[in-house]
């Protein structure tokens, strides 16, 4: 027993040590895990940060509804058929399981069948808007690995953000707007994610591309998670190392992909039109009989379970499983007693590799957010703590640069960050005379009294935005609102604009490209 105890450790060691000495036992933050691969020259290992499989999120999920009452067939009521809007004899009614559509058919195993579905209320007390917040909660940190696909049974809404939460719903921040015009409805120009790019991707949008009517084939909303990932691990995301490396040093765009409860906040349905049909309420509600949400739980940073062998010649060896993970990754370091070199982390690390090549040791997963050899330097985004030693657990702090005010994480030794144009503040979060805060930073004020007068008889707001009579729409109030309409501008849908002054191109009267406005 004893001597088939000895070779198997003698092998686990022989095995071990021959793979470390040529592959790191951790990638950045990431413990490193392999699986065996098929290539020309037969099976090999191919190592790659250490992560949980991704699954079905919706699995484990709880739903809540805002308001709780807005769910359809209590009382029972009618409503019209996607097909035809004008044939009103569907029914709802929550006391017969045929005719029911209650929350949990967004999830249940049948999917996008169109038997089975959640359904809302009608539109009946328009005009008070028909709102609905549909909240997915976690009760764990999920990191996504695959678009968010929501699956409309009604036409899909004119207006809808996703919001995300990574505080278990205390605060919320938003995914992404969707809408049928976004200027109109969020003060944003419309984009798509394939306008954005590696600087960018942090960018909140509002896009136009998920909010047609009534068309059969046009009924699913994408959170786009892959093209996202893209950016960094290429467009068929074959080098996700690149990818690991960037969540790795890049705390918010980690916590991007990072959620624990997500918010879907329905604020007006599909009219499929530009006037709402007072005489046919029923044909307006929301219907949703899919969501899917992949993603791994732990957010790639496992907690670690150590076990402690006792290895030859007084050895010590730790072999490491990574609770999280379906691998189980070996890394062994081991010295001979008389060898062992002094681990010294400044108490943010309690494990260290041995470099044979410089013939020195390093600390490895370096905690409270230090990095270095000797876990003596701080993370990108953190900056050291001068009223602290350099063993406190609060030795680096969180330079908290404003996203959209700052230039980039980081900040100087001192704790400011470099602002973009027309901000200030040690944080970036202040704006210069001229400039305003909007949701996405400081932006140069839309409109004043003087040399930006909003036309048409609109009225500046705040220096933030027009508000405009009712026939206009646009920035400045620069736009008939019936051109939009195919039928054109009758003598009764506006009088003929109304001009305080010449109408100017709009990038002339604001002096600046690609402007957003909230």
């Amino acid at each position: 027993m004893y001597l088939s105890r000895f070779l198997s450790l003698h092998t686990l060691w022989v095995t071990v040590s021959s793979v470390m000495r040529h592959y790191p036992s951790v990638w950045g933050h990431y413990d490193v895990c392999k699986t065996q691969i098929y290539t020309e020259e037969g099976k090999i290992w191919d190592y790659m940060a250490c992560q949980p499989e991704a699954r079905d999120m919706i699995k484990y999920v709880k739903v809540t509804l805002e308001p709780p009452d807005i769910t359809c067939g209590d009382p029972p009521e009618t409503f019209c058929a996607m097909g035809n809007p004008y044939m009103c004899n569907n029914e709802c009614d929550a006391s017969t399981n045929e005719l029911a559509h209650p929350p949990e058919l967004m999830f249940d195993l049948e999917g996008r069948h169109p038997s089975t579905f959640w359904q809302s209320t009608t539109w009946k007390d328009y005009p008070k808007p028909l709102q609905v917040n549909i909240t997915l909660s976690w009760n764990k940190t999920i990191e996504l690995t695959d678009n968010i696909v929501i699956t409309f049974e009604s036409g899909r809404p004119d207006q809808m953000i996703l919001e995300k939460s990574l505080d278990y719903g205390r605060t919320w921040q938003p995914y992404q707007y969707y809408a049928t015009d976004c200027l109109d409805a969020f003060h944003m120009d419309p984009k798509s994610v394939k306008d954005l790019s590696q600087h960018t991707v942090l960018e909140i949008i509002c896009t136009e591309e998920y909010s047609t009517g009534y068309m059969t084939n046009s009924k699913i909303i994408h959170f786009e998670i892959k093209d996202r990932f893209a950016f960094f691990a290429g467009p068929r995301l074959h080098n996700m190392a690149s990818l690991y490396g960037q969540l790795d040093t890049t705390k918010k765009l980690r916590d991007f992909f990072t959620i624990t409860d997500l918010r879907i906040r329905l604020l007006r349905p599909a009219t499929g039109e530009i006037y709402v049909d007072e005489q046919h309420l029923a044909r307006y509600f929301y219907a949703i009989s899919d969501i899917r949400v992949y993603g791994r739980r732990c957010n790639l940073h496992s907690h670690e379970c150590l076990i402690i062998l006792t290895c030859l010649k007084q050895m010590s060896c730790s072999c490491k499983s990574n609770i999280c993970c379906p691998c189980v990754t070996l890394t062994c370091m081991c010295y001979h007693s008389s060898s062992m070199h002094n681990c010294e982390c400044f108490g943010h690390s309690n494990r260290c590799s041995y470099i044979e090549l410089l013939n020195t040791v390093i600390c490895v997963s370096c905690k409270h957010n230090t990095r270095g050899q000797h876990c003596e330097l701080c993370r990108l985004g953190y900056f050291r703590n001068a009223s602290a030693e350099l063993d406190d657990e609060n030795v680096c702090i969180d330079c908290n640069c404003n996203s959209f005010g700052s230039v980039h994480d980081g900040c100087n030794d001192t704790g400011f960050c470099e602002c973009k144009e027309g901000t200030s503040g040690p944080k970036c979060d202040k704006c210069l005379l001229g400039y305003i805060w909007h949701s996405l930073g400081c932006q140069p004020n839309v409109c004043d009294k003087e040399l930006l007068q909003c036309q048409n008889g609109g009225t500046c707001l705040k220096n933030m935005r027009c508000q405009c009579p009712p026939a206009y729409t646009g920035i400045l109030c620069e736009k008939l609102k019936c051109e939009r309409d195919p039928g054109g501008c009758s003598q009764n849908s506006g009088n003929v604009a109304v001009s305080h002054g010449p109408l100017l191109p709009l990038t002339a009267l604001l002096g600046v490209t690609g402007l957003f406005i909230f």
